[in-house]
């Protein structure tokens, strides 16, 4: 065991050995709204290579939204990490966040036109192949990227790690027209099982390519160390979901992508 993992590490430093990890702070606006999102790519590939849209939990665009912008990148992407809230604006706590994510999730035509308005800036870029791209989403993120789905937008797929499945109107899911992962925890109390169950009606009756992947024993946030240890209080961390939801991803784009 012990000579197996000192292969698959070399076999991940051979992969990352040669990468330029570029990365740029992008400003841009929706209506009056200054936004600032965070760009990262690898500059030792050259030409165009798929997009990858990124929305952060409901704590903001933070140093963690912007760390899988990065993975991301080393895998061969070109990712952005969008803004929702505005240039600058990261909750101080999950009072603040609650308050902040809650605009939007009364709003999911807000919540759709704030997500375009980032996934045009990816969409613009040059290095982004604009017939490969996709979008994943953390925790409120999830949330965003499937009403991004649900809005139409042109994307292969859409992945929501943890996030919410409700809408305000499950009849928009005949708009989608990428493939739909879900990466979910089998004990998220903050999904409940008649939400899930609504969610793959409203896939089923809409015709969607859709999966769901449920990772026993985790709670909301598995993905995220910042959200500790302590399964009781509903967010935790959990090191082997964490992994697999990560490769569950990656052989979700290497479908959607080949």
């Amino acid at each position: 065991m012990r000579y197996l993992l000192i292969i698959c590490f070399l076999c991940l430093w051979s992969v990352n050995a040669g990468a330029e990890l570029r990365t740029e702070t992008i400003e841009y606006k929706h209506g009056d709204t200054v936004l600032e999102g965070y760009l990262a790519y690898d500059a030792s590939i050259k030409g165009k290579r798929p997009g990858i849209l990124v929305v952060h939990e409901w704590w903001g665009n933070n140093a963690y939204s912007k760390r899988r912008a990065e993975q991301l990148a080393r895998l061969g992407y070109v990712a952005f990490a969008l803004d929702m809230y505005g240039k600058g604006v990261v909750a101080k706590d999950a009072k603040e966040a609650g308050a902040l994510a809650g605009k939007y999730r009364g709003d999911r035509k807000l919540m759709r036109e704030r997500a375009n308005a980032g996934l045009e800036v990816l969409r613009k870029h040059e290095l982004t192949d604009t017939k490969r791209m996709a979008a994943i989403g953390y925790c409120f993120g999830g949330t965003t990227i499937l009403e991004l789905a649900r809005s139409g937008a042109p994307l292969a797929g859409f992945v929501s790690f943890h996030g919410g499945l409700d809408t305000s109107d499950p009849k928009d899911a005949a708009n989608i027209k990428g493939k739909v992962l879900v990466l979910h925890g089998g004990d998220d109390p903050y999904v409940t099982a008649e939400q899930m169950a609504a969610f793959q009606d409203e896939m089923r009756k809409a015709g969607v390519d859709w999966q769901v992947v449920v990772y026993g024993g985790a709670v909301h946030s598995f993905t995220n160390p910042e959200s500790e240890n302590d399964k009781s209080k509903g967010v935790a961390y959990d090191e082997k979901a964490d992994r697999r939801s990560w490769e569950a991803m990656r052989m979700f784009f290497a479908e959607i992508f080949k």
